[in-house]
């Protein structure tokens, strides 16, 4: 028997879907590796998960009290009869992983049975849920944005609301009428929260974080996903907060999320954070990629930025790139939808006709009259180049970072899926301007910028503008920046080759 593999089942759960992403129990450890150690050696010390699924923060800490309170306490019945009525908290999801979370930490879901490992009065324990209704304004919830067409009370008869408790109030200290050391979770991603788009959702795990912010808890440790980092959608107060904020300890980022979760697909990466209230400066941030682990205590924005620097490594690159004053790239970018056509737009001609225009789209190439074109008209009869708005990667690095550019020819437009670059005089320049889009070192300064599929303009805030007299090669790029052997090799590891 000592030589079988027995899983802990809250590995195993983790595993299985989506639609909850569960932490494994390995994550959770690392992230209570952040906290000191002695809150788990005082029998005063709370902790409130806010999010709960599976139960396994709290079943971990309980593990560490258990532990760490043994001399304090010597009987074993009362200090876990102490650590689950008094220091361990938590607020579940849903119902079901309510039940969970009991089973996990109470080895009962009903912790005021016989068979529970410390018996309570009632039925829910510390572990509490409540199946509340959201406030609808205007048809959306005032407190998370849900569509009342798609979370109204007719609607969701007999079906969960998610309407979580924890982000439904403006007095969440009420909620346990308690103050706690320490706030721990795995917060919902997201919500679907419209029915104009399929499957539309916004971001929901900020509001978790700004909530547990105004309890002002001594710690607070939260895995979020990642793409905080760009804003957008809804995150750019919360990105302003996060990278302003002199409380943010630690950062550990995980560029590729299955990493973190595997089997689990989140476009962007994920992370996890330490919040320290009574403790200011800069933030450690520790890179875990590809088996590889970067660290460095520094500020989340660079001198008179706005932009965080996902990789320590790139930090200096960037400013030697910044370092010689050129103009940036984006100047030739256009905004989305160059020419005024929605990706949808289909009233153009399959056939060339007499004072055509040849019009890009995904399906190939239409033809529309110039009294189509709604804007972007300087940019019609000269030569410049195309490039996809949007381009999703998913697995280990490296990566292209973009979809391949190709030209645009004279008299030529396209629809909402391409950017436009230029305008060019000749077809030569363009040509050589898609040599310097295909560089890695170009891709490269796209990185620093983009953590979704979306490509636009602002991306390209820090690729250089260069001389397009002439082709350009990385090799070219290097030596003009003057890059180290460790540099270069840090941009091949993190960007594919462009034929």
């Amino acid at each position: 028997m000592n030589d079988t593999y027995n899983p802990d089942v809250l590995s195993c759960l983790a595993n299985l879907s989506n639609d909850e992403v569960f932490t494994p129990p390995a994550v959770v450890n690392q992230m209570l590796d952040l906290l000191p150690p002695e809150l788990f050696r005082d029998s005063s010390t709370t902790f409130l998960d806010i999010g709960c699924k599976s139960g396994v923060f709290l079943r971990e800490i309980a593990k560490r009290l258990i532990a760490g309170l043994a001399e304090e306490i010597p009987d074993l019945q009362t200090r876990v009869d102490h650590i689950l009525h008094r220091q361990v908290f938590g607020i579940a999801t849903t119902e079901l992983t309510s039940l969970v979370a009991r089973r996990t930490l109470y080895c009962s879901k009903y912790p005021n049975c016989r068979y529970s490992a410390s018996r309570f009065e009632t039925v829910e324990g510390n572990i509490r849920f409540r199946n509340i209704p959201h406030e609808f304004v205007n048809g959306r919830c005032k407190w998370c944005g849900a569509s009342e067409d798609q979370f109204g009370a007719a609607k969701r008869k007999g079906l969960e609301t998610h309407a979580y408790e924890f982000i439904h109030t403006d007095h969440p200290e009420e909620i346990f009428n308690m103050k706690f050391d320490v706030i721990v979770g795995n917060p919902p991603y997201q919500l679907n929260v419209g029915v104009e788009k399929e499957n539309y959702a916004i971001p929901i795990y900020d509001r978790f974080v700004e909530q547990a912010k105004k309890l002002m808890p001594r710690y607070l440790t939260m895995i979020i996903p990642a793409r905080w980092y760009a804003g957008g959608r809804g995150l750019d107060d919360f990105r302003d907060n996060m990278l302003h904020d002199q409380s943010l300890t630690r950062i550990v980022d995980f560029p590729d999320a299955t990493e973190c979760f595997p089997g689990v697909d989140i476009s962007g990466g994920v992370c996890y954070f330490l919040w320290t209230r009574d403790r200011k400066g800069e933030c450690v941030v520790e890179t875990r990629n590809a088996g590889t682990v970067s660290r460095l205590s520094r500020p989340l924005l660079e001198k008179g930025g706005s932009t965080f620097i996902r990789y320590n490594e790139a930090i200096p690159i960037l400013r030697k790139v910044q370092g010689l004053g050129e103009s940036s790239f984006s100047e030739l970018v256009s905004p989305q939808t160059p020419f005024g056509f929605v990706s949808s737009f289909d009233q153009y001609e399959k056939k060339t006709f007499p004072g055509a225009v040849t019009l890009h789209t995904v399906k190939g190439l239409g033809y529309v009259k110039m009294s189509q074109i709604k804007k972007g008209f300087d940019l019609v009869v000269p030569y410049k180049v195309y490039i996809a708005k949007s381009y999703g990667e998913r697995g280990a690095f490296p990566y292209f970072f973009l979809a391949k550019p190709f030209l645009g020819e004279a008299n030529s437009c396209c629809t909402q899926s391409y950017l436009s670059i230029g305008p060019f005089e000749t077809e030569e320049i363009a040509k050589n301007v898609i040599s310097y889009i295909k560089t890695r070192l170009f891709r490269f300064c796209i990185m620093l910028k983009r953590n979704t599929q979306d490509a636009m303009r602002g991306v390209y805030q820090f690729v250089p503008m260069q001389d397009f007299s002439k082709p350009w090669t990385d090799a070219e790029l290097y030596a003009k920046y003057k890059l180290t052997k460790d540099e270069i090799s840090f941009i091949e590891s993190m960007i594919k080759p462009m034929e």
